[in-house]
Order: structure tokens, then sequence, then C-alpha cells
């Protein structure tokens, strides 16, 4: 990887990190991918080149073995990962756990951990966080971690939790202090490091088959012990550390969408303008032409909001509204691409050899995930313009 030592990239910079991840995307074509859906496998050696390359530990501190790069610089990768055709989901999980450790994390756990999930002897890329009773609202999670002595018994289920199988660390928020105790909702959650090879045989992990290719888990803890030191932070204060990477996880995906409507595109464009049906090139027609041009205006529009967003992350300000909207913008623009997309190679579309129906529901997914578009307006209602809520 190019070392780069800028806290904040230039624009040279940006590109040349656009393309060192486009050249390292060349060597996983799309035939990579579409071997890996069918067997619904996980990219073992795409993840290991990243890793070896650099790129998934860009947030972490170059004293720590990172690049010490902002979000903008991790949004660009992502992007990238995803316009190759591509699916930097499989990574992802481990820019924005970073937040946490980061933000709130003790020197001695930054130093135990750190190096290692930069060199990736170590993988943190499961996020326990989401219950079956409990789904968006995370105050009402019930698995709970109770003290004692020098250690905490974790007793519960997470549901939804992706790429567990294929990590050694879980960022895992419980519960421990009852609800019923705590003066606000949002308080009596703890956030912790939760070490998964050491406490394999009280975990259990049952994969969830889905439409994508997305390593998706349901987890069971029976009697998982976990050392105090591994508590992040303060005890009960788990939430509020947990949003705090919850920003930088939306401009992340918001990015990856960016990167599939892009991929959509350019798949359309190429495939109209070589596709002759009535002597002429489909492109040339008004019917095929307009949804490609109006899905590639809002992928252009979603862009300049994450860029805004991830400047805003960057410098540290207040960003909650804007990347939400970054994910909420970007990942519209995908879906509205790929129905352009597939509107265009039209049967074709269908044909897993032409790779666009992978990708079509690969895109549908950040709709609903990490958060609901839903919920993403009721936000917006609520805290931007000032409606009154409406749930």
């Amino acid at each position: 990887m190019v070392h780069l030592v800028t806290a904040k990239s230039s624009g040279e910079e940006i590109e040349l990190i656009r393309k060192s991840i486009r050249t390292l995307c060349g060597k996983f074509p799309e035939d990579y991918w579409k071997k890996l859906d069918e067997k619904n496998e996980y990219p073992e050696e795409f993840i290991k080149a990243l890793t070896e390359e650099g790129w998934l530990s860009v947030l972490i501190p170059e004293e720590y073995g990172g690049a010490g790069l902002g979000i903008a610089e991790a949004s660009v990768i992502l992007e990238e990962i995803n316009r190759s055709g591509g699916n930097g989901a499989a990574g992802h999980a481990q820019m924005y756990t970073m937040g946490a450790l980061l933000n709130h994390g003790s020197e001695e756990q930054k130093q135990r951990y750190l190096p290692k999930i930069a060199t990736g002897e170590l993988r943190l890329q499961a996020f326990g966080v989401t219950e079956p009773t409990a789904g968006s609202d995370t105050t009402n999670i019930i698995t709970t971690a109770v003290r004692q002595g020098d250690k905490y018994i974790v007793n519960g289920q997470k549901i939804w939790i992706s790429r567990t199988k294929y990590s050694d660390l879980m960022l895992l928020l419980a519960r421990t202090t009852p609800k019923e105790q705590v003066a606000k909702k949002t308080d009596g959650l703890s956030l912790f490091i939760l070490d998964m090879n050491d406490q394999k045989d009280n975990i259990t992990i049952r994969p969830i088959e889905t439409m994508v290719n997305h390593a998706t888990t349901e987890v069971f803890f029976e009697n998982v012990e976990i050392p105090v030191e591994n508590l992040i932070g303060e005890e009960g204060k788990g939430f509020r550390y947990v949003l705090s990477g919850m920003n930088a996880e939306r401009i992340l995906v918001a990015s990856e969408s960016i990167g599939d409507g892009y991929y959509f595109v350019d798949k359309a464009v190429q495939y109209a303008n070589e596709r002759v049906v009535f002597s002429r090139p489909i492109g040339q027609n008004q019917g095929i032409q307009f949804p490609i041009s109006k899905a590639y205006m809002n992928i252009e529009a979603a862009k300049l909001m994450r860029d805004k967003a991830a400047a805003l992350f960057d410098a540290n300000e207040k960003g909650g509204a804007e990347a939400n909207m970054s994910k909420y913008l970007a990942s519209e623009a995908a879906w509205e691409a790929a129905n352009a997309a597939m509107d265009t190679y039209g049967g074709y579309g269908f044909a897993a050899e032409y790779h666009i129906e992978r990708k079509f529901r690969e895109a549908r997914l950040f709709k609903i995930a990490p958060i609901s578009n839903n919920l993403v307006v009721s936000f917006v209602g609520q805290h931007v313009l000032g409606l009154p809520r409406s749930f």
C-alpha cells in the first residue's frame, strides 16, 4: 500500500487510492465473486489481500500500525471495491467498529488489539448489537452481562450478525443494568470486546440463509466469560459508544451504495452502446438512455452528500443528519441504477453470467440495512425539521 502521511488527503492522494484499489480489484474479477455467490462462501483471498496491503487498517492510527487516515479515504476504498463488481461489505465492519475502540477504549486495549488487527493477526469483523425482540430499538435488548468478580457472564442471543464465523473478536453490546432500574432508557448498556476464540465452547453460531452472500448469522451466548479489562469505557454507557460508530457505518455503507450505483451505470452504458436491436444501439432509445442518465445524476448527488458527511466526521464536527442522509440517498440511487441496468439488459439481466442479478440483489440490502430508510426519513423529520416524533 502507498503510505500516505497526511491527516487529510489531497485530491491527488485520493485518486492514488482509487487507482490502487482498482488495480487490486482487477485481480478479483466478477467471476471470482460469482463463484463465491454460487457457493455462499466468504472472500478469504480478497480480504487477505486487502489486509496485506493495509486497506482495512486505514482508520487505525500510525502508532498502532495503521495508516492514520480518515473516513473520506475509507469511503473511497469501499466505493471502488463495489464499483469493480465486488462486495466491500465482507470487510467493512473492521473500519466502523474502530470508532468505539479508538474513541472510548483504554490505552491498554488499543495496544493489545489494534496492532494485531492492523496486521490481520486478529479480525474484528463482528458487531453484536441487534436482537430478535428489539430490532432497530436497541434500548430494548435483553442479552445480559452480569459482573462476577473480575469477569462478566454473558447470556442471550443476537441476530443478523454478519461475518461472525470469520472474525476473532466481536464488539458486543449487552445489558449490565435491568431496564426497569435505569433513569434513561439509553443507560444500562455496556460495550465489550469479546474474544470469540477463547469462548468458542460457550458460543453457538447458526448461519441464516439470505438472498445475498453476506455471511449472516444468529449467535447464542451461554455463560460466556468476558474479563473486566475488556469493558470499553464505563459500564452502562455502551449505547452512546455504539452511536459514535454508527455515523461512520452510515457513511461507509453509503460509499458502497455509490460504488454499486456507478457499477450499474457503467455496465448499462457499455451494454446499451453494444447491443443492437432494430439496426440501432438500444442506448439511442430514450426509454433506455433516460433512466440511466437520471440514475447517474442521483448517484452524483448522493456522492456529494457522502463527501460532506465524511468531511464533517473527519473534522470531528456534528454530522449525524448528513451521515444518515448520505446512506438514504446513496442506497436509493443505487437501487434506481440497479433497476435501470436490469431494464437495459432485459432478459439477459437475469442471467448469472452477466453479473447484474447478483449485484441487483446486493444493492437492495442497503435500503433496509444497517438501518431502514424509513427510520432515516423519520430521523430527518424529527431531528432536522422539528416535526413531532412519528412513532
